[in-house]
């Protein structure tokens, strides 16, 4: 888990239970994505809640799961914005 914290003392963070973040204080969560099927049974993740791309389609949730983080790693922790 990435967990970045600014000068002003906000945190950021791909939401993961690996920790109890409640203890660093108040949160505000919000949906980064949406993993969904489509009508074939392919997932795709809509990036579009952090001003993202759709990824996919991929044949399995897990590799949406798996693309999603990614990008998030990658755009929206390392370029916050």
């Amino acid at each position: 888990m990435q967990l970045l914290i600014d000068a002003a003392g906000n945190g950021r963070c791909v939401y993961s239970e690996v920790i109890n973040l409640r203890r660093l204080g108040r949160l505000n969560v919000r949906r980064g994505s949406h993993v969904e099927p489509d009508e074939t049974g392919r997932w795709a993740a809509d990036m579009s809640p952090v001003n993202g791309p759709i990824l996919g389609p991929y044949s399995a949730r897990q590799q949406a799961l798996e693309a999603e983080l990614a990008w998030l790693e990658e755009h929206w922790l390392a370029h916050p914005g």
